[in-house]
């Protein structure tokens, strides 16, 4: 499957661009440009990411995948082919062909012929759900335990998580850009790995490092300095380096970014995005394998450089993860600011305003269904940077339920406070809240067996 291992002293340089959907496209464009590199990664995908997109193709059939993705490529496909760099995205989202024709379409326009770009699918099992079902797939909720009968006929999309051997296999194909559905984000930096180094699937603590390395890597530049504790420390964060993967054929590698760029690259740093989204570090599970997080380590390998070694890996487990998302309800929420002395307790009394006067109406909220935020009094930090002498405070409250026009009805009864309540109230702009729909979050398991990922090339 895949390419012959090569001498123990290649190195390959694997960087990610993109942290999520939203992330600055200048990351993977200065990736490109301001320094080596043998791949491209980017992750666009979150767990209710794929229930935006879902509705985004049900309203028009050639969307429900990352646009900025094609924009990207419009910015980059000269310097690609020019430095010979491949590309691997999970931007296909729930309509990777509909990506793929996208940038199949900008290839065209700039004159970029005989490009190879591979779409890996099989992980959208949303109209296959009713006859899982019958087969006995209960879909329990991982969390909570309940069967998916609970909220199937409310479910906007269902999809597994897919391991990276598909992408090996569409590089194999000699595919320069990859574009996939949901799949593991550290799978998008183990593929050119299995690539790379003809690794195989039982190669266990290879798969790990390469799970390690992708996890480093995946929310971007918050390895490199971002979301830093000591952010007094990371130099230049506007010109903030997004890191690259400097990975060889034993499963060692070193985390590093592109010369001359903001951040910084330190066993702190790589330690802080470690411990991100972590539940049992001794079994991060993945589709490919198992890694042991409290198995390697961590050392010093020069100015912006440090090297990951000695990672332990098991067997996968006979099942895929898959995210499901379903209708939940609907809610609203608007803000007001609140200036001026005694800023907190003005505050308090619009909120209180607020609550009364849906009950004169008639609208009564319980503690569950409502809430209310002082942003500024320490909201963020409760019990820990609370204050009462702030003299701007803004006003958050929200209501949630399934009865929209319950919901809707909160909304009017903000605004009026600017004239009909204490002084100081500003900052309305937004118009009235209104009622949007609450995306509920289902994991649950599926058999491998019931899984087939396919991998199709295309050429420009």
């Amino acid at each position: 499957m895949t390419r012959a291992p090569e001498t123990a002293a290649k190195k390959v340089l694997i960087a990610n661009g993109q942290g999520f959907w939203g992330d600055s496209i200048l990351g993977p464009v200065r990736l490109v440009n301001e320094g080596p590199l043998d791949y491209l990664t980017l992750d666009y995908l979150a767990e209710v990411t794929m229930s935006i997109m879902q509705k985004l193709k049900i309203r028009r059939p050639e969307m429900g995948y990352a646009t900025d993705f094609v924009t990207l490529i419009a910015r980059v496909a000269e310097q690609l082919v020019e430095k010979d760099v491949k590309v691997i995205a999970n931007a296909g989202g729930v309509n990777p062909h509909a990506c793929k024709d996208a940038v199949l379409k900008v290839l065209a326009s700039k004159g970029l012929t005989g490009i190879k770009v591979a779409v890996v699918e099989g992980d959208d099992i949303l109209e296959q759900l009713d006859e899982l079902m019958a087969k006995g797939e209960r879909f329990e909720n991982m969390d909570t335990g309940e069967p998916l009968e609970r909220v199937r006929d409310t479910v906007t999309s269902a999809n597994v998580y897919l391991g990276a051997f598909p992408i090996a296999e569409a590089l194999d194909q000699g595919a320069r850009i990859v574009i996939t559905g949901r799949g593991t984000d550290p799978g998008l930096v183990i593929g050119p790995m299995i690539h790379e180094f003809g690794w195989a699937r039982e190669d266990y603590d290879k798969i790990a490092a390469g799970t390690v390395a992708g996890h480093i890597v995946e929310c971007g530049a918050q390895c490199t300095g971002g979301n830093y504790t000591d952010w007094r420390e990371v130099p230049n964060l506007a010109r903030i380096g997004y890191p690259i993967i400097e990975a060889v054929a034993d499963g060692s590698f070193v985390v590093t970014k592109h010369e001359g760029t903001g951040g910084m690259v330190t066993v702190p740093s790589v330690t802080h995005q470690l411990m991100y989204e972590m539940g049992d570090p001794a079994a991060y599970i993945t589709p490919d394998g198992v890694a042991d997080f409290t198995s390697f380590s961590l050392n010093d390998d020069g100015p912006d450089r440090v090297r990951v070694s000695g990672v332990k890996g098991a067997p996968p487990t006979p099942t895929y993860k898959v995210s499901m998302s379903y209708h939940d309800g609907w809610k609203a929420t608007g803000q007001l600011t609140i200036s001026g002395p005694d800023a907190l307790d003005k505050a308090r009394l619009c909120a209180e305003i607020v609550w009364e006067r849906l009950r004169m109406d008639g609208f009564e909220y319980s503690a569950d269904e409502r809430t209310v935020e002082f942003i500024g009094a320490g909201v963020c930090h409760a019990g820990i940077a609370e204050r009462d002498d702030a003299t701007e405070i803004v006003l958050r409250m929200g209501v949630k339920g399934s009865d929209r026009h319950k919901i809707n009805r909160f909304g009017p009864e903000l605004v009026p406070l600017v004239t009909s309540g204490p002084p100081g109230v500003t900052g309305f702009a937004g118009g009235r809240p209104k009622a949007t729909e609450i995306i509920g979050y289902w994991p649950a398991l599926l058999s491998k067996e019931l899984v087939a990922p396919r991998v199709t090339v295309y050429s420009s």
